[in-house]
């Protein structure tokens, strides 16, 4: 495994409730909003009640057969990194491309190079990272996947994903130590990463991160289509799919492809003026 886990702290019946899926970041705002969330609710627990590898905040590298062939291919996914990180200022912020992250970040020291997003393109990023392009083919049902990179200090505060119907992978490629100073809290579990090593969660439990060093912490972040049994599968593979035409995400393509743009041109004018 990826990670070690530290023992879960004794926690009060009201802080456990903040631990489970059903705990939103944000409360809901109306009686729409409420109605919305309830079957939102009712739908994540039908589908984790026919998921292959169960219903739990973190699961065991072990239960994905594909796991070892990513952590195989680690050091090439790491060369494109550090290729693109001499340019990780001309990066965007995270809220720079989807504008809903921005009740946990509103600052510079979150940055990402997207690869691959549900409607998104990443032409250009992609192009320049054959490699990691080749290990997210491996992945199946890999929906989303971007260089996730957060500055010295960083700290993401508690929140909860979108949808129970992906996963989420980290492959961790830049682990500054100490290792126990940088680390994610997955419901009542602490955990920290290795370089070359997989953590996969389930990031609609409540999380957290903390980046308490002087260096980087860069992951391969990626969310892949949860495995299901029979007919849930193909119902949250369509619904994955027909996302690509939400607002929210058609303003996040936008935003992705004029942020790529921008990066490789400053890229382009840095090396003329060089």
């Amino acid at each position: 495994m990826a990670s070690i886990s530290s023992p879960p702290a004794a926690a009060t019946p009201a802080s456990e409730a903040l631990l489970r899926r059903r705990h939103w970041t944000f409360p809901a705002r109306n009686r729409r909003a409420r109605l919305r969330r309830s079957l939102h609710g009712a739908l994540e627990w039908l589908l984790c009640r026919f998921a292959i590898h169960g219903d739990r905040p973190v699961f065991a590298a072990e239960q994905f057969a594909w796991i070892h062939q990513v952590e195989g291919a680690w050091q090439g996914v790491r060369q494109e990194l550090d290729a693109v990180m001499v340019h990780r200022d001309a990066m965007p912020n995270f809220q720079d491309i989807l504008r809903e992250v921005r009740g946990i970040q509103k600052d510079d020291d979150w940055k990402t190079f997207f690869l691959k997003g549900v409607g998104m393109n990443c032409h250009e990023n992609a192009r320049r990272c054959p490699e990691t392009m080749r290990v997210l083919e491996g992945i199946p049902g890999c929906t989303t996947a971007f260089f996730s990179i957060l500055s010295p200090g960083k700290r993401i505060p508690p929140h909860r994903g979108a949808w129970a119907g992906v996963l989420r992978l980290h492959l961790a490629l830049s682990v500054p130590e100490p290792e126990e100073r940088c680390r994610i809290r997955i419901a009542d579990q602490i955990h920290t990463w290795r370089e070359g090593c997989c953590l996969v969660f389930d990031d609609t439990y409540n999380h957290q991160v903390w980046n308490d060093t002087d260096g980087y912490r860069v992951v391969l972040f990626v969310d892949f289509e949860r495995p299901l049994r029979w007919p849930l599968a193909a119902f949250n593979h369509w619904l994955l799919h027909l996302a690509a035409l939400a607002p929210f995400l058609l303003e996040a393509n936008a935003r992705q492809e004029a942020a790529e743009r921008s990066f490789w041109g400053r890229i382009a004018a840095r090396a003329v003026e060089s």
